[in-house]
C-alpha cells in the first residue's frame, strides 16, 4: 500500500522548465457568466455582471495564492479571464518569476456575456487566429505568460499537420515561452501520440478522471518523452462532486470525512505522470475542498474500489456534451 500525499512545493513541468505546484487553478468557471459545471447556478447566483465576476475571480485567486498555488490556467475563450487575471497580478504586485501562467488560443468567446446565448464560443485553429490571439494575450499578460497552448487540439482538426501553425509555435518557443496543447473528446490518446511525435510541445493538458481514463497510457508515454502533463476536469464538470457523485464515491468520501471532489482529485494526483492538476473552483469554499486532496491518501485499495466507475470514452464525452451551461 502506497501513500500519495503531496505538498504544495514547486517542481518543473516537463522539459519546458516551468515551475508549478501539484495543484493549479483553472479560470474557465470564473471568467465568463455561463459554463458547464453542475450546480454553478447555486454557487454564483444571478449576479454575474462583469464587476461581480471580476470580484469573485480575484477572491478565488487570493485564496489560491494564500494556499500556495503557483500555476494559473486561462484561455482567450474564457470570457474576461485573462483580463481579470492581469488586473489581479498587477494589483497584487506579483512578478512573472513568482507564478506560472498558461493560456490558450483557438477558441473565441462569442457569448456576449449572456446566459442564454445560442453559442458561447467559436473554434478556429488557423495560424491567423493564433497570431491575433497571441497578440491579445500578450497585451494583457505580458511577461507573465509562461505557456501558450493550442485549445482543444484534435487529430481531425488538422492543426498538428499545419506547418504554418507549427512554425509560429516554434518561433514563440524560441522566444522563451513554452508551447503546449490541450485535448478533448474520445480520441484524446491519438491526439497526444501525434503531438509527441512532432517533437515540438513542452506540455499537454488533457481530461483524466475516475470516469474518463482513456488517455492515461498516452499521458504516461508523453511524460516519459519529456512533456509536462496538466490534468483538467478532474471532477468531471461536477459529476464527481457532492452534486453528482456516484454513490460509491460519495459513501467513501463520507467515511473519510472529506468531500467527493477531494477524493476524486486525490486519484488524479496519484498518477505518476500528472505534473499539475487543475482545480476549476468557482468559489473559495470549493477551492478549499479541492485542495484537501493534497492530504488524502490514495492507495491500491482505493484504486481497485473505484475501477468500476470508468465509462467508455464515447459515453463519457456524450454525457459531457449534454451538460447544461449554468
Amino acid at each position: 500500500m502506497q501513500e500519495n500525499m503531496q505538498e504544495m512545493v514547486l517542481r518543473p513541468l516537463g522539459r519546458g522548465g516551468i515551475q508549478v505546484t501539484p495543484m493549479g487553478l483553472g479560470l474557465a468557471a470564473l471568467g465568463r457568466p455561463a459554463y458547464i459545471t453542475l450546480g454553478r447556478d447555486a454557487d454564483l447566483g444571478g449576479d454575474r455582471d462583469v464587476a461581480a465576476m471580476r470580484a469573485r475571480t480575484w477572491e478565488v485567486l487570493d485564496a489560491a495564492w494564500a494556499a500556495g498555488v503557483r500555476y494559473v490556467d486561462a484561455a482567450r475563450s474564457y470570457g474576461l479571464a485573462e483580463e481579470f487575471l492581469a488586473g489581479w497580478l498587477a494589483d497584487r504586485g506579483i512578478r512573472p518569476e513568482e507564478i506560472a501562467v498558461g493560456s490558450k488560443w483557438g477558441y473565441e468567446y462569442v457569448g456576449g456575456w449572456r446566459m442564454d446565448a445560442g453559442r458561447h464560443e467559436e473554434k478556429d485553429l488557423s495560424a491567423e487566429r493564433l497570431r491575433r490571439q497571441l497578440g491579445e494575450t500578450r497585451e494583457l499578460l505580458g511577461g507573465h505568460l509562461s505557456l501558450y497552448q493550442i485549445h482543444s487540439a484534435t487529430v481531425e482538426s488538422g492543426v498538428l499537420d499545419d506547418e504554418e501553425v507549427l512554425g509560429e509555435l516554434r518561433a514563440l518557443r524560441a522566444e522563451g515561452v513554452a508551447v503546449g496543447l490541450s485535448t478533448t473528446g474520445p480520441r484524446q490518446a491519438a491526439t497526444i501520440e501525434k503531438a509527441v511525435a512532432t517533437g515540438l510541445f513542452d506540455t499537454v493538458q488533457s481530461t483524466w478522471n475516475l470516469l474518463e481514463r482513456s488517455a492515461g497510457q498516452a499521458l504516461a508515454r508523453a511524460h516519459a518523452a519529456g512533456l509536462g502533463v496538466i490534468v483538467k476536469e478532474g471532477v468531471a464538470n461536477g459529476r464527481l462532486t457532492d452534486r453528482g457523485a456516484p454513490p460509491a464515491l460519495a459513501r467513501a468520501a463520507r467515511e473519510r470525512g472529506i468531500t467527493p471532489d477531494a477524493l476524486a482529485l486525490a486519484a488524479v494526483l496519484a498518477r505518476p505522470w500528472a505534473g499539475v492538476v487543475l482545480s476549476g473552483a468557482a468559489t473559495t469554499a470549493q477551492l478549499a475542498e479541492n485542495l484537501t486532496a493534497l492530504a488524502v491518501t490514495w492507495d491500491d485499495e482505493a484504486e481497485q474500489a473505484f475501477a468500476a466507475l470508468a465509462e467508455d470514452a464515447e459515453t463519457y464525452w456524450a454525457r459531457r456534451a449534454a451538460l447544461p451551461w449554468t
